[in-house]
């Protein structure tokens, strides 16, 4: 996938990650499963650890090996945990919005860690009275609903309950108190979280491979609409949408990009799904050619499938450097901008004379590709057909990935016939919807393709922004530009909000 300020991709969802496990020191294993979910987000890495009678929490700008080391870790003590590696959605790339997000409220305190981006941040905060600062990112501000309404319950729980069917949009969460483990996971199920099960304990992790790293047995993934309690009585699970509020809608560039290769999603290996979708792409869209050629890391497996579908020979043809890491998740815009000529460079014996079939996973703003294409021309490749394993990006997300306006966005302004001019290609096809979906392994499973297709699952204000909590209009209009029409977001019943939790899991 594309990298580059005005490249062409979504840039990432963030990482959580939480453990309980009595008589042990989780720190190391936090720092671990962090490392793990490092591909969601490379500006800031944090975790919150208690003893079960205080809470410390370490987070800073940089990636997980920048903020921890054996000193940090080694002055977290305790048993239970929350981590967090993030690339920001709603609120800018500041140590203040590094999380997890902490608040004490008289003798309780909690921590909690956010996947996702919140559709009706600016409606809750001007509920809650807010002037602007007061929370700077929508995880910020589910801290402070939760620590607002902790004094009118009993429990963390109980604050939970009363406070998730206000929130509209993506959220994958972890929380810890003092006592237990929270996982949720809001109605749709945009963001993934998964459960596992160590022999003294549970985990709960945005991806398989962060149990396998933490020594944990994958049990399932979180539901959509669930919540999870962990801690001394066992891991409950509770319900507090509706039922017909649950409406499965995983995101679907989870399979196509976002994912690592080695997670399972909706049961399927992420690795064999882009594998089907280059097979599907080859019987979509043949072409006489030498080689084909995978964009690393992201677009090698679909050109794997690709040639083992058409009969082409498999080569290597770009080299990726592997210190660089995902550029694109840089938010500055001038970094970003020399990110393909830093990461990728052309292995010039193996492609010069050649007719390329070259395979990439997505094309959002279109710079990186563009200039990969003149990178491979000057290598002396002599003919580039580009063959992308998703359909065109056209619509932005507002679901948990930064993708910029629709204006910024290649496909909503070009036809694949102009689009190919512009990247200077000598052909261009997109994978279509329904040959990704069926190449996920489970098409009816439930997705969210807004950004194929304009269809947003959630109703999307006219001023979402991500600068919409630092703006001075919180609360009252501030921010820009969503979309100008939107699918409505089913009706909450307030009768139905949440079942009753009195007196349970105190935190």
């Amino acid at each position: 996938m594309e990298e580059a300020v005005q490249h062409s991709s979504p840039r990432e969802a963030c990482g959580v990650f939480g453990i309980y496990a009595p008589g042990r020191n989780v720190a190391p294993i936090v720092f671990d499963g962090l490392y793990a979910l490092q591909h969601r987000g490379q500006e800031s890495a944090g975790m919150a650890v208690t003893d079960g009678s205080t809470m410390m929490v370490v987070k800073d700008m940089g990636l997980v090996t920048q903020v921890f080391n054996e000193y940090k870790l080694a002055s977290l003590i305790g048993h239970l945990a929350v981590g967090h590696t993030r690339y920001s959605t709603t609120g800018s790339s500041t140590w203040h919005n590094a999380q997890p997000a902490y608040r004490q409220v008289g003798g309780a305190e909690f921590a909690v860690g956010h996947n996702g981006n919140l559709t009706n941040t600016d409606e809750l905060a001007g509920a809650l009275g807010m002037l602007p600062g007061m929370a700077t990112s929508d995880s910020d501000l589910i801290a402070e609903l939760v620590a607002r309404e902790i004094g009118n319950t009993p429990s963390l729980v109980d604050a939970l309950v009363r406070v998730l069917p206000l929130m509209k949009g993506a959220f994958s969460l972890v929380l810890a108190s003092r006592g237990h483990l929270v996982g949720v996971r809001d109605p749709n199920g945009f963001r993934p979280l998964c459960l596992g099960k160590l022999d003294d304990g549970w985990v709960l992790a945005s991806e398989t491979p962060a149990l396998d790293i933490a020594g944990a047995h994958f049990l399932r993934e979180v539901g959509p609409g669930e919540v999870l309690v962990v801690g001394p009585e066992g891991c409950e699970s509770f319900h507090p949408w509706p039922p017909e509020r649950v409406e499965p809608k995983l995101c679907l560039f989870e399979f196509v990009y976002l994912a690592r290769p080695d997670s399972r999603l909706y049961g399927q290996e992420v690795h064999a799904a882009r594998a089907r979708m280059g097979e599907l792409l080859a019987e979509q869209a043949p072409v006489p050619a030498d080689m084909v050629v995978g964009v690393p890391d992201s677009g090698m497996p679909a050109a794997e499938g690709y040639s083992r579908r058409s009969g082409i020979p498999y080569g290597h043809g770009l080299v990726k450097n592997r210190y660089i890491g995902r550029t694109f998740i840089n938010p500055d815009p001038r970094q970003r901008a020399l990110g393909v000529r830093r990461k990728l460079n052309p292995l010039r014996d193996a492609i010069a004379g050649k007719r390329l079939v070259v395979v990439d996973d997505s094309i959002v703003r279109g710079t990186t590709t563009r200039a990969m294409v003149a990178m491979l021309r000057e290598a002396g490749t002599r003919e580039v057909h580009l063959r992308i394993s998703s359909p065109p990006y056209r619509w932005p997300c507002f679901y948990g990935l930064d993708t910029g306006t629709r204006a910024e966005l290649l496909a909503a302004n070009l036809q694949v016939g102009e689009i190919c001019d512009y990247l200077g290609a000598d052909s261009l096809a997109y994978l279509s919807l329904d040959s990704l979906k069926r190449a996920t392994g489970v098409p009816g499973a439930g997705f969210c393709d807004a950004c194929l297709t304009g269809d947003y699952p959630v109703a999307i204000p006219s001023n979402l922004s991500k600068s919409v909590l630092e703006h001075p209009g919180v609360g009252g209009g501030g921010g820009g530009g969503g979309p100008k029409q939107a699918v409505p977001a089913p009706p909450l019943d307030a009768g139905q909000q949440a079942r009753s939790m009195q007196g349970t899991l105190g935190g």
